[in-house]
């Protein structure tokens, strides 16, 4: 359903969000940021014996999500329905690397925010190690 429904309102990103464009705090800082990345637990009920690779590391039974967002607080990506136990850049790395899941890549110039959990890459803006 994601893949169909779930798309970026500017596919070939060549328009800069009204957001960053219009606001006087975050231009031209962002002028070539598409948007945001991060991931989510979202609490499962599952049978018994099928919770193990779903609990997380605070010992919850969660699926983990990897959204991205534009500036306009619109899903432009959803990843669902990985273990709870899967880390981040799993996920992340997976979604960048397989064709199938329509991972809408940001062109040279342009770059998503990401939060500490994901890589530093092309394309793809984390904050400094202890910043917040």
């Amino acid at each position: 359903m994601a893949a169909d429904i779930i798309k970026p309102t500017d596919p070939t990103f060549h328009t800069v969000p009204s957001r960053i464009r219009g606001s006087t705090r975050y231009w031209p800082h962002f002028k070539g940021c598409t948007g945001a990345i991060d991931g989510v637990h979202v609490p499962v009920v599952l049978p018994v014996e099928e919770q193990h690779p779903y609990r997380g590391r605070k010992g919850a039974t969660t699926v983990n999500c990897m959204c991205a967002c534009d500036f306009d607080m619109k899903f432009t990506f959803a990843c669902v329905g990985w273990e709870g136990s899967a880390h981040d850049t799993k996920i992340f790395l997976n979604c960048l690397n397989n064709e199938s899941d329509n991972f809408p890549k940001p062109p040279p110039g342009k770059y998503y925010l990401v939060d500490s959990g994901y890589p530093m890459k092309s394309g793809f803006l984390a904050p400094y190690k202890g910043e917040r």
